[in-house]
C-alpha cells in the first residue's frame, strides 16, 4: 500500500508534503508524491516521484494518479486553503474536487493561518 501526497507551490503543499510522508512512516507503506509545482521537488528518500503532465489540469492529473495506482494508494493527502464566499461560487476548488471525487480517503491539512 501507499500514501499519495499532491504537492503544490504553497505552504499548504509544504505541509501536505510533511504530513503525507508522516503518514507514510505512520502506516509503514512507501510515499507517492506528485509534483504540482511549477519547478523541481526535493521529496525524501525512498519516495517515488512523479512530475505532473503538461497541459492536464492538476485535479485531473491527481485523479488519474489515483486510477493508475488503484489498489495501491490507501490514502491522498492534500493542502487546501480557506476561500471566500465569493470566490467558493466564481471559481473551482481543486480541493473540493479531490474530496469529492477521490476513490480514496482524503487526508486535508491546512496551515495555522487558515
Amino acid at each position: 500500500m501507499a500514501v499519495l501526497v499532491a504537492v503544490t507551490d504553497s505552504a499548504e503543499g509544504d505541509l501536505a508534503l510533511a504530513r503525507g510522508v508522516a503518514e507514510a512512516e505512520l502506516r509503514e507503506t512507501s510515499l507517492l508524491v506528485a509534483n504540482l509545482r511549477l519547478g523541481p521537488l526535493a521529496v525524501p528518500p525512498g519516495a517515488k516521484l512523479i512530475e505532473r503532465r503538461p497541459n492536464v489540469d492538476v485535479a485531473d492529473h491527481v485523479l488519474d494518479l489515483l486510477d493508475e495506482y488503484a489498489g495501491e494508494v490507501e490514502l491522498l493527502v492534500i493542502g487546501m486553503k480557506r476561500r471566500s464566499p465569493v470566490g467558493k461560487a466564481v471559481l473551482g476548488s481543486v480541493a473540493q474536487r479531490l474530496l469529492l471525487s477521490a476513490s480514496v480517503p482524503v487526508l486535508a491539512v491546512k496551515t495555522a493561518e487558515n
